[in-house]
Protein backbone atom coordinates (compact mmCIF):
# COMPACT_ATOMS: atom_id res chain seq x y z
CA UNK A 1 0.00 0.00 0.00
CA UNK A 2 2.91 2.36 0.82
CA UNK A 3 6.21 1.77 -0.96
CA UNK A 4 9.10 4.17 -0.41
CA UNK A 5 12.36 3.46 -2.19
CA UNK A 6 15.69 5.26 -1.70
CA UNK A 7 13.95 8.51 -0.77
CA UNK A 8 16.00 11.70 -0.46
CA UNK A 9 14.46 14.99 0.70
CA UNK A 10 16.45 18.19 1.03
CA UNK A 11 15.78 21.70 2.31
CA UNK A 12 18.33 23.81 0.48
CA UNK A 13 21.72 22.36 1.34
CA UNK A 14 20.39 20.38 4.31
CA UNK A 15 19.35 16.76 3.78
CA UNK A 16 16.27 15.84 5.83
CA UNK A 17 15.87 12.26 4.58
CA UNK A 18 18.76 10.25 3.21
CA UNK A 19 18.03 7.16 1.10
CA UNK A 20 15.03 6.00 3.14
CA UNK A 21 13.35 2.76 2.08
CA UNK A 22 10.25 1.38 3.80
CA UNK A 23 7.07 -0.49 2.97
CA UNK A 24 3.65 -0.91 4.55
CA UNK A 25 1.54 -3.74 3.15
CA UNK A 26 -2.21 -3.42 2.67
CA UNK A 27 -3.99 -3.93 6.00
CA UNK A 28 -0.79 -3.59 8.02
CA UNK A 29 -0.13 -1.28 10.99
CA UNK A 30 3.51 -0.19 11.01
CA UNK A 31 5.24 2.26 13.37
CA UNK A 32 7.92 4.82 12.58
CA UNK A 33 9.87 5.91 15.65
CA UNK A 34 12.43 8.64 16.11
CA UNK A 35 13.38 11.69 18.16
CA UNK A 36 12.49 15.29 17.33
CA UNK A 37 14.24 16.41 14.17
CA UNK A 38 14.70 12.89 12.83
CA UNK A 39 12.70 13.62 9.68
CA UNK A 40 9.46 11.84 10.61
CA UNK A 41 7.15 14.73 9.67
CA UNK A 42 9.13 15.33 6.49
CA UNK A 43 8.44 11.74 5.51
CA UNK A 44 4.73 12.10 6.38
CA UNK A 45 4.40 15.26 4.29
CA UNK A 46 6.25 13.64 1.39
CA UNK A 47 3.89 10.67 1.45
CA UNK A 48 0.96 13.11 1.37
CA UNK A 49 2.40 14.88 -1.67
CA UNK A 50 3.14 18.11 0.16
CA UNK A 51 6.90 17.85 -0.40
CA UNK A 52 8.65 16.91 -3.64
CA UNK A 53 11.61 14.57 -3.03
CA UNK A 54 15.05 15.24 -4.49
CA UNK A 55 15.45 11.57 -5.38
CA UNK A 56 13.82 8.19 -4.89
CA UNK A 57 10.21 7.10 -5.35
CA UNK A 58 6.96 7.05 -3.38
CA UNK A 59 4.14 4.75 -4.51
CA UNK A 60 0.73 4.69 -2.82
CA UNK A 61 -1.66 1.87 -3.70
CA UNK A 62 -4.87 3.75 -3.00
CA UNK A 63 -6.23 6.85 -1.29
CA UNK A 64 -3.98 8.15 1.47
CA UNK A 65 -4.95 10.59 4.22
CA UNK A 66 -2.70 12.37 6.70
CA UNK A 67 -3.38 13.33 10.31
CA UNK A 68 -0.64 15.96 10.58
CA UNK A 69 1.45 16.80 13.60
CA UNK A 70 -0.18 19.67 15.48
CA UNK A 71 -3.56 18.82 13.87
CA UNK A 72 -3.54 21.92 11.59
CA UNK A 73 -7.26 22.63 11.80
CA UNK A 74 -8.98 25.79 10.61
CA UNK A 75 -9.63 27.32 14.04
CA UNK A 76 -12.30 29.82 12.96
CA UNK A 77 -14.36 27.21 11.13
CA UNK A 78 -16.80 24.89 12.83
CA UNK A 79 -16.11 21.23 13.40
CA UNK A 80 -18.62 20.39 10.65
CA UNK A 81 -16.85 22.70 8.20
CA UNK A 82 -13.44 21.23 9.04
CA UNK A 83 -14.83 17.77 8.38
CA UNK A 84 -16.37 18.90 5.10
CA UNK A 85 -12.98 20.11 3.91
CA UNK A 86 -11.64 16.62 4.53
CA UNK A 87 -14.25 15.24 2.14
CA UNK A 88 -13.48 17.67 -0.66
CA UNK A 89 -11.29 15.31 -2.68
CA UNK A 90 -13.51 12.25 -2.29
CA UNK A 91 -16.71 14.22 -2.87
CA UNK A 92 -18.10 12.99 0.45
CA UNK A 93 -20.40 15.52 2.07
CA UNK A 94 -22.23 13.36 4.59
CA UNK A 95 -20.31 13.22 7.90
CA UNK A 96 -22.61 10.54 9.37
CA UNK A 97 -20.04 7.70 9.09
CA UNK A 98 -17.50 9.86 10.95
CA UNK A 99 -20.07 10.74 13.60
CA UNK A 100 -20.81 7.02 13.99
CA UNK A 101 -17.11 6.41 14.57
CA UNK A 102 -16.59 9.48 16.80
CA UNK A 103 -19.98 10.40 18.34
CA UNK A 104 -18.45 13.29 20.27
CA UNK A 105 -17.91 15.14 16.99
CA UNK A 106 -21.66 15.21 16.33
CA UNK A 107 -22.10 17.02 19.65
CA UNK A 108 -19.36 19.50 18.72
CA UNK A 109 -20.41 20.00 15.08
CA UNK A 110 -21.44 23.65 15.47
CA UNK A 111 -18.51 24.76 17.62
CA UNK A 112 -15.41 26.50 16.27
CA UNK A 113 -12.43 24.17 16.16
CA UNK A 114 -10.17 26.74 17.81
CA UNK A 115 -12.03 26.66 21.12
CA UNK A 116 -11.86 22.88 21.54
CA UNK A 117 -9.53 21.00 23.87
CA UNK A 118 -6.45 19.30 22.45
CA UNK A 119 -8.11 15.92 22.59
CA UNK A 120 -11.23 17.20 20.83
CA UNK A 121 -9.10 18.85 18.15
CA UNK A 122 -7.28 15.58 17.56
CA UNK A 123 -10.66 13.88 17.12
CA UNK A 124 -11.55 16.49 14.49
CA UNK A 125 -8.24 15.89 12.69
CA UNK A 126 -8.94 12.14 12.83
CA UNK A 127 -12.48 12.62 11.52
CA UNK A 128 -11.34 15.01 8.79
CA UNK A 129 -8.89 12.38 7.52
CA UNK A 130 -11.58 9.71 7.53
CA UNK A 131 -13.90 11.95 5.48
CA UNK A 132 -11.68 11.20 2.49
CA UNK A 133 -12.52 7.49 2.81
CA UNK A 134 -8.84 6.51 2.78
CA UNK A 135 -7.26 3.15 2.10
CA UNK A 136 -4.17 4.19 4.06
CA UNK A 137 -3.75 6.58 6.98
CA UNK A 138 -0.53 8.29 8.06
CA UNK A 139 -0.79 9.46 11.67
CA UNK A 140 1.90 11.95 12.70
CA UNK A 141 2.23 11.97 16.50
CA UNK A 142 -1.14 10.64 17.63
CA UNK A 143 -0.37 11.08 21.33
CA UNK A 144 1.38 14.47 21.26
CA UNK A 145 0.08 16.69 24.07
CA UNK A 146 -2.87 14.43 24.88
CA UNK A 147 -3.95 12.88 28.17
CA UNK A 148 -3.38 9.10 28.31
CA UNK A 149 -7.12 8.31 28.33
CA UNK A 150 -7.69 10.43 25.20
CA UNK A 151 -4.76 8.75 23.46
CA UNK A 152 -6.11 5.33 24.44
CA UNK A 153 -9.50 6.13 22.94
CA UNK A 154 -8.04 7.28 19.62
CA UNK A 155 -5.72 4.27 19.55
CA UNK A 156 -8.73 1.99 20.01
CA UNK A 157 -10.42 3.64 17.01
CA UNK A 158 -7.30 3.07 14.90
CA UNK A 159 -7.19 -0.58 15.88
CA UNK A 160 -10.88 -1.01 15.10
CA UNK A 161 -10.51 0.58 11.65
CA UNK A 162 -7.54 -1.63 10.90
CA UNK A 163 -9.20 -4.82 12.10
CA UNK A 164 -12.71 -4.28 10.74
CA UNK A 165 -12.11 -2.23 7.59
CA UNK A 166 -8.59 -3.27 6.69
CA UNK A 167 -7.29 0.31 6.93
CA UNK A 168 -3.53 0.47 6.39
CA UNK A 169 -1.80 2.60 9.05
CA UNK A 170 1.65 4.17 9.30
CA UNK A 171 1.88 5.43 12.88
CA UNK A 172 4.61 8.03 13.41
CA UNK A 173 5.30 8.30 17.11
CA UNK A 174 7.79 9.29 19.80
CA UNK A 175 5.84 7.19 22.30
CA UNK A 176 7.44 3.83 21.54
CA UNK A 177 5.36 1.92 24.06
CA UNK A 178 2.15 3.05 22.38
CA UNK A 179 3.55 2.26 18.94
CA UNK A 180 4.72 -1.20 19.99
CA UNK A 181 1.34 -1.95 21.58
CA UNK A 182 -0.52 -1.08 18.36
CA UNK A 183 1.82 -2.27 15.61
CA UNK A 184 3.51 -5.53 14.69
CA UNK A 185 6.44 -3.97 12.84
CA UNK A 186 8.45 -0.77 13.18
CA UNK A 187 11.20 1.33 11.65
CA UNK A 188 13.51 3.65 13.61
CA UNK A 189 14.56 6.93 11.97
CA UNK A 190 17.41 9.03 13.30
CA UNK A 191 18.98 12.09 11.65
CA UNK A 192 17.17 11.34 8.41
CA UNK A 193 18.35 7.75 8.13
CA UNK A 194 16.68 4.46 8.98
CA UNK A 195 18.90 2.85 11.58
CA UNK A 196 16.95 -0.33 12.31
CA UNK A 197 13.69 -2.12 11.58
CA UNK A 198 11.91 -5.30 12.56
CA UNK A 199 9.12 -6.87 14.56
CA UNK A 200 8.08 -4.69 17.49
CA UNK A 201 8.62 -7.56 19.92
CA UNK A 202 12.20 -7.93 18.72
CA UNK A 203 12.90 -4.18 18.78
CA UNK A 204 11.55 -3.94 22.33
CA UNK A 205 14.19 -6.48 23.36
CA UNK A 206 16.98 -4.61 21.55
CA UNK A 207 19.05 -2.83 24.24
CA UNK A 208 19.74 0.13 21.94
CA UNK A 209 16.06 0.67 21.17
CA UNK A 210 14.93 0.01 24.74
CA UNK A 211 17.51 2.43 26.11
CA UNK A 212 16.71 5.20 23.66
CA UNK A 213 12.92 4.93 23.44
CA UNK A 214 11.64 2.83 26.33
CA UNK A 215 13.72 4.09 29.24
CA UNK A 216 15.48 0.76 29.59
CA UNK A 217 14.56 -2.83 28.99
CA UNK A 218 10.93 -3.92 29.30
CA UNK A 219 10.33 -6.28 32.16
Amino acid sequence: MIDVQDLVVSYGTATALEHVTLTVAAGEMVALLGPNGAGKSTLANTLAGLITPAAGTVAIGGRLALIPEGRQLFPDLTVADNLALGGWRSGRRDPSPVYDLLPRLAELAGRRAGVLSGGEQQMVAFGRAMMSDPDALVVDELSLGLAPNVTAGLAAHLTELNRERGLTVLLIEQNARLAFDLCHRAYVLESGRLVTEGACADLADDPRVAGAYLGGAIT
